[in-house]
């Protein structure tokens, strides 16, 4: 099934986590012992609220008291009790674990990723968050909206590299490598997998990095397949 036409972006809340779980479903039997794949949450905090600013009550507020000597079972009071009211992101994304640790992510991005400007920088900063925790990365986006922003142009721009520029719809690899000098400091090596997607046409395949050496070859095309006919999608 070639890829939609997603300037419509109806349907995508039933694509989106019917794909990432088929995405899980490729994985696991490819990978080598020792690794696991699964669905976890992203460990990223958004404000809910118009405004950008978080929900705050006041539930006390007053003079400090004095100061008294402080004893090794003592409990020092706030200067202030509120409740911030915080939404944690509900996204989801493919994970995969090695003995505890997280080695890769796959990542498709949702329309309220690049909705707004500071949206754009809080997801730019989560996937610039994995390839710097040395964490690989495979981020796919086909939504084409909003125009003149791409999360593959602010990546590359983020780590001074130097590439033509790739505008949504795309899929992108990354893998963070070796520990080198750049500059009189420390770096690593990051290795660019880039696809232009293309309305109407089948999704590539690439490799999700699970190290160096290693990697699981992730076909898009397929596990879009299954996501979108099992969503009702023509």
């Amino acid at each position: 099934m070639p890829l939609h036409d997603w300037t419509d972006e109806r349907g995508w809340d039933s694509v989106h986590p019917l794909w990432l779980v088929y995405l899980v479903e490729w994985i696991q039997p490819r990978l080598p012992e020792g690794y696991k794949a699964f669905l976890g949450g992203v460990p990223a905090l958004t404000v809910g609220s118009a405004n950008g600013k978080p929900d705050v009550s006041v539930r006390q507020w007053g003079p400090r008291p004095a100061v008294e000597p402080a004893t090794a079972t003592s409990v020092i009071e706030p200067d202030l009790h509120a409740n911030v009211a915080f939404r944690l992101d509900p996204q989801r994304a493919v994970h995969i674990d090695y003995h505890g640790q997280l080695i890769a992510a796959i990542e498709l991005v949702s329309p309220r990723n690049k909705d707004r400007a500071d949206a754009k920088e809080t997801y730019t900063n989560r996937y610039l968050g994995y390839l710097r925790l040395g964490v690989h990365l495979l981020l796919v986006d086909v939504l084409p909206r909003p125009k003149g922003f791409s999360f593959s142009d602010a990546i590359t721009g983020a780590l001074g590299l130097d590439v033509p520029p790739l505008s949504p719809p795309f899929a992108a690899a990354y893998r963070v490598g070796e520990v080198v000098p750049v500059n009189d400091d420390m770096g690593s090596l990051v290795d660019l997998w880039r696809r232009p997607l293309q309305v109407g046409q089948p999704l590539p395949t690439l490799p999700l990095p699970l190290s160096v050496h290693e990697s699981v070859t992730i076909d898009l095309e397929e596990t879009y397949q299954r996501a979108a006919k099992r969503a009702y999608l023509e």
